[in-house]
């Protein structure tokens, strides 16, 4: 009988497997939640006109999806991805992934020192993460930012607060992408905005996605795996569809700055 919890849902496993659970979460990332981004990273590439004359540099590119997509455009593509699960997942999609290391660190960890675009799309966009991001840039090359939208316009809002009610975020939710690229000494050029249901084809696989977002990871070191699993299974109740699908819309927007152009 324990083994067939075991093989329930993924409340069921993470209560019976505790920390092991999350040996699947950068899986999950690629199998689940990452393609809920892709009219996000479809509109930044439409608008910037991202073709066979640019170079990408994605940074913190998880497992790697935004960079087959620009590569489909005819890119150079290469990345930086921080957690080694989701470089070695990029790599099987034979993309060229190299290690974040740290970011006071001023060597480029990939063998092309600058980029004509470089996108921060899965990480939240620090100012140092932006000042190092910067410093990838060619001159006059452009770095985007993206974040999610405000409040009222993302309905995984409600979902969201059962991490915030056991680990109070530390950035603000609804970032204001401009001023970051202004601290960085670049010069605001584009802006949009993208609209991204996040639709999964049941509810355990919504509790999956969500977790391997990496938003639950503070809530579940202070609450416990399993009690945060339950609270976000309850969470998304709301979002279930007849057909026992859960689907959410959320927007994100995005920023575009620019950088100093040699005389």
């Amino acid at each position: 009988m324990a083994s067939a919890q075991v093989t329930g849902s993924t409340v069921d496993r993470v209560r019976a497997d505790g920390p092991a659970e999350r040996c699947g979460r950068a899986r999950d990332w690629a199998e689940i939640q990452e393609r809920m981004l892709v009219p996000l990273y479809q509109d930044v590439y439409r608008r910037l006109e991202v073709g066979p004359a640019t170079s990408l540099l994605g940074v913190g590119c998880r497992s790697g999806l935004a960079l087959l997509l620009a590569e489909g455009r005819g890119a150079q593509v290469a990345g930086v991805e921080w957690d080694e699960e989701l470089r070695e997942l990029a790599a099987a999609r034979g993309l060229q992934v190299a290690p974040g290391g740290s970011l006071a660190r001023s060597a480029h960890p990939v063998p092309r020192p600058a980029h004509s675009l470089v996108t921060v799309f899965e990480r939240t966009p620090t100012p140092a993460l932006v000042a190092w991001s910067a410093q990838r840039t060619l001159p006059g090359g452009l770095l985007v930012l993206a974040g999610r939208g405000p409040a009222e316009r993302c309905e995984s809002t409600a979902v969201l607060e059962v991490a915030h009610r056991h680990a109070p975020p530390e950035d603000p939710q609804h970032l204001a992408l401009e001023p970051l690229l202004l601290a960085a000494g670049l010069r605001p050029s584009a802006t949009g905005r993208a609209v991204c249901p996040f639709a999964y084809p049941g509810l355990d696989s919504a509790v999956r996605g969500l977790l391997a977002t990496g938003l639950f990871d503070r809530a579940e070191q202070q609450a416990g795996a399993a009690l945060v699993a339950k609270e976000l299974e309850e969470a998304l109740h709301p979002f279930l569809r007849p057909d026992g699908s859960v689907r959410m819309v959320d927007e994100f927007h995005w920023a575009a700055g620019a950088g100093a152009t040699r005389d």
